[in-house]
């Protein structure tokens, strides 16, 4: 993963000593918690106590000739949230204020990341003028604004109590991107309440069929018309940070909504076939304590064990048992700031304290194979990764045992009767002696947890 970094702070931190608001042992002691952390200096000099958040904005107010706004009192324009979704408010630590003609006036913690500039600058088509803020006032901001249910990138929905259908927002004529974004949030809730965590969009000649995976079976809950489809499509996609031009390519996405006080995230495939894009959209859970899931202190115990020395663990399940939910609060679990613990995924469901959690993207290259070549040079101790699909990537990722890593990943398995199976197969050969703890999630009020000495009588 990139280092988290503040590109303004890391270019004038050593102005700083030359003004005499820091001695240069102090800026070189809190440049080294820094990297160890993976925080970005700023936080470290305030949180140290070793300058005042107010005198450090003043700082880089008058060297970078860039205003500073203080947002405890402000009140940004509510129609300027929709030209950045909270996605992407929250990674580049980003606010809209005003737009006055098309400059959009954004508050940033870090005035001089061109990277992002350039992204919001590509997403809305604006001149961007960036004013200075406190990073801890702008994230604050960025949950205020956003969650108040405005239309932005997150979605706020109230559970209810009452039968819902959320077919009963299509007898609104009004075709406008608020009518789009209530029946996003409508097809949302309905999921949450029948307690479904997949379904997909699929085109037919009347229009876009909405569809529920309840276990092994797909239902059909109703059918989008075809007037709204290509709005519906576009505003699903702008949401999910993707590329609402772009059909003729897979794309993935992350798509976040509030439900009462609890923020969930799904990740959302767009895949192309002849008759037009279908739509994946899976729902993940924020991670819990292993003892919320339901982990017994034996349990627990087994699994920590597990994960301080080096061997595989392995979490098995059916399709949507809820394996990712296990790991991520597995990672949550172990994670401390003295383990490099780093993740190679598609999407990235949650932000992780004290982990290094790596998207891989097929469009920039960035692809299993290329994490292979690279990983090692960031001395991990704990990996996780999601399912492989290659021999090749399987015998590189167990090899890591012999270096002392500790690897985490999923496997998809009905019972353990179909663990052995798969287990069974050449493939895993040099895989299968390495596994140190296998969580078996047969349901979510049932979890197996087997060490060592239990793989050697139930796994062949």
């Amino acid at each position: 993963m990139e280092l988290v970094t503040n590109k303004t702070l890391e270019k004038l931190k050593y102005d700083l000593v030359r003004d005499g608001l820091i001695s240069f042992e102090d800026i070189e002691k809190a440049h080294e918690i820094a990297v160890s952390q993976n925080v970005n200096i700023g936080t470290i000099l305030i949180k140290s106590n070793l300058i005042e958040e107010k005198v450090l904005l003043k700082f880089l107010e008058n060297k970078l000739h860039i205003p500073y706004v203080d947002l405890k009192d402000y009140i940004p324009d509510m129609g300027c949230l929709s030209y950045i979704n909270y996605s992407d408010a929250q990674k580049y630590k980003i606010i809209p204020l005003f737009k006055i003609e098309n400059v959009l006036t954004v508050a940033m913690a870090d005035p001089l990341d061109l990277f992002a500039i350039d992204k919001i600058v590509e997403k809305t088509g604006c001149d961007i003028e960036p004013v200075v803020a406190a990073e801890s006032l702008v994230m604050q901001k960025i949950d205020e604004y956003y969650n108040s249910g405005g239309s932005s990138g997150l979605i706020n929905i109230e559970k209810t109590e009452n039968k819902f259908d959320w077919q009963e927002e299509l007898h609104n004529d009004v075709l406008s991107d608020e009518h789009i974004q209530i029946l996003i949030r409508a097809i949302l809730k309905q999921a949450i309440l029948n307690d479904v965590h997949e379904m997909f969009f699929e085109h037919t000649p009347f229009g876009l069929s909405v569809n529920f995976r309840e276990g092994n079976e797909i239902i059909n809950t109703g059918q989008i018309p075809g007037v709204l489809v290509v709005p519906f499509l576009s505003k699903l996609k702008n949401l999910s940070s993707m590329d609402a031009n772009v059909c003729e390519l897979p794309q993935l996405g992350k798509l976040i909504f509030k439900v009462e006080d609890i923020i969930l995230t799904a990740s959302i495939s767009a895949f192309p076939t002849i008759n037009g894009e279908r739509i994946s959209l899976k729902i993940y859970k924020p991670p819990k304590t292993p003892k919320e899931i339901g982990f017994s202190e034996t349990q627990i115990n087994t699994i920590k064990t597990a994960c301080s020395k080096p061997g595989i663990v392995l979490v098995c399940g059916a399709s949507l048992a809820g394996k990712t939910h296990i790991i991520y609060s597995l990672l949550n679990d172990i994670s401390s700031p003295d383990k490099n613990i780093m993740t190679l995924e598609s999407i990235s469901k949650y932000n992780l304290e004290n982990v290094n959690q790596c998207e891989l993207n097929e469009n920039i290259g960035f692809n299993i194979d290329k994490a292979m070549r690279f990983i090692e040079f960031q001395s991990p101790d704990i990996i996780y990764f999601e399912g492989i699909t290659t021999k090749d990537a399987l015998d590189y990722f167990s090899s890591l045992v012999f270096k002392n890593k500790i690897l985490i990943t999923e496997f998809l398995a009905d019972n353990m009767a179909d663990l052995n199976k798969k287990l069974s197969y050449s493939d895993f050969e040099m895989f299968k002696p390495l596994i140190s703890c296998i969580i078996f999630v047969h349901n979510q009020s049932s979890l197996e947890v087997l060490d060592k000495s239990d793989l050697e009588k139930y796994i062949i």
